[in-house]
């Protein structure tokens, strides 16, 4: 599904944007649309590189601090897509570009995003359940399994299978 929502994507958008501006040229004339998308790609970048540093600020610091960078890398993510949307010229990508990159509109297209990757992760464990039956816990490569002790503090668990050789083969 997702490769034909794509192939319909990079086939019906320059088509819309094409649309769109030859719309807005009748509307305010051909030069006025000309200086129109030059003066959002300029605004467009000036906003990339200000939101990028913030970006990337935060992820150092999060990153130095030891913690989970999941909504830095979020928004990182989300300026770079908004960054490459902005530098593309047509009022729909310019438009999408600012939701992804302004920071008042950022952190609802990143709970609208991560709403829409759990939902595919849930229908992709469903799926996996139907067809392999429940694997429950995959004990051992995480942690103990169940019924497994915790190994001690400071003690690491390596899980292995012993083979014994045959005799010749010492010999050689």
């Amino acid at each position: 599904m997702l490769p034909v929502a794509l192939f319909l994507a990079f086939l019906l958008l320059p088509v819309l944007e094409i649309y769109v501006i030859i719309q807005v040229g009748e509307l305010i004339g051909g030069w006025p649309t000309v200086a129109l998308l030059l003066a959002e790609s300029i605004l467009g970048a000036w906003i990339i590189r200000y939101e990028g540093r913030r970006a990337w600020r935060a992820l150092k610091e999060t990153f130095g601090g030891g913690g989970m960078p999941d909504r830095e890398l979020a928004d990182a993510g989300l300026v770079l897509v908004g960054g490459v949307l902005l530098l593309t010229p047509g009022f729909v990508t310019d438009l999408f570009g600012f939701l992804f990159v302004l920071p008042f509109t950022r952190p609802l297209v990143r709970l609208l995003l991560s709403r829409y990757v759990a939902r595919r992760v849930s229908t992709a464990r469903r799926r996996a359940t139907l067809r392999f039956g429940d694997l429950g816990d995959l004990g051992g490569v995480y942690g103990p399994g169940p019924g497994e002790p915790e190994p001690e503090p400071g003690h690491r668990v390596v899980r292995g299978e012993v083979i014994e050789e045959d005799q010749e083969t010492d010999r050689r």
